[in-house]
């Protein structure tokens, strides 16, 4: 009877189910810890697309009414209630924006911008505040494009002093208000004003105060019912 030599013999071991769910999962929380360090530290890169930036009418601080671009005596006007962190909202503007920005550069509609701040209670109320302080500057739409550009970045404050730097509004003033949430009050009254409308999700459109149904919220849904009124 032969026998075997330890001393040859390999030692092999079995990897436990265990351990590999636990590398599963460290590697996994290794990559969301760097996917979310690159979306609070990349760099700001302004697209240029060279979407002119229309006028502002009414700008950010008057209570209960939203920020109005366009050309005044418009027949016809936009109200957009938006959260800067709804992915629909993006969803929305990467689908209708150029039709939006059309009807607005030819004086043919006003756009009305309600920023609200309910889908992320951190990030929400940052970006709305920060879009307020450069639409006091002219550049709502500028702004509104850039960080709907980059939904998937997070918008820290430091993000958004940048972008207001290559937006050529990121002077002291605004930081200050990017920094002191100058438009909180501001804010708070928009959403009031949407409440008291009925307004319960984003994007919710209006085209002369008549809310732009669900299935037609695309550019040719805007597009229709802006005709409707404008003939």
């Amino acid at each position: 009877m032969s026998t075997t030599n330890p001393l040859l013999q390999q030692n092999k071991r079995r990897i436990s189910p265990g351990i590999v769910v636990v590398i599963v999962l460290v590697l996994a929380l290794a990559g969301g810890v760097g996917v979310q360090y690159y979306r609070g530290h990349s760099k700001v890169e302004v697209s240029s697309n060279g979407r002119p930036e229309p006028t502002v009418i009414t700008g950010p601080g008057t209570s209960g009414k939203g920020i109005t671009v366009g050309k005044a005596g418009a027949k016809v006007n936009i109200d957009l209630y938006l959260d800067f962190r709804c992915p629909h909202c993006a969803e929305f503007e990467e689908a209708s924006g150029a039709t939006v920005d059309k009807l607005v550069q030819d004086g043919t509609a006003t756009l009305t911008y309600w920023p609200l701040q309910f889908v992320n209670p951190d990030a929400s109320p940052r970006l709305a505040n920060a879009f307020a302080a450069a639409a006091a500057n002219g550049k709502a739409l500028s702004f509104a494009d850039e960080m709907y550009g980059d939904f998937s970045k997070s918008w820290t404050t430091d993000q958004l002093i940048e972008l207001g730097k290559q937006l050529d509004v990121g002077d002291e003033k605004f930081q200050q208000a990017l920094q002191n949430n100058t438009y909180a009050g501001w804010l708070e009254s928009v959403g009031k004003a949407a409440d008291e409308r009925g307004v319960s999700g984003t994007p919710t459109v209006y085209v002369n105060g008549k809310q732009l149904p669900p299935d037609q919220l695309s550019s040719e849904g805007l597009q229709n019912a802006v005709d409707a009124v404008a003939s």
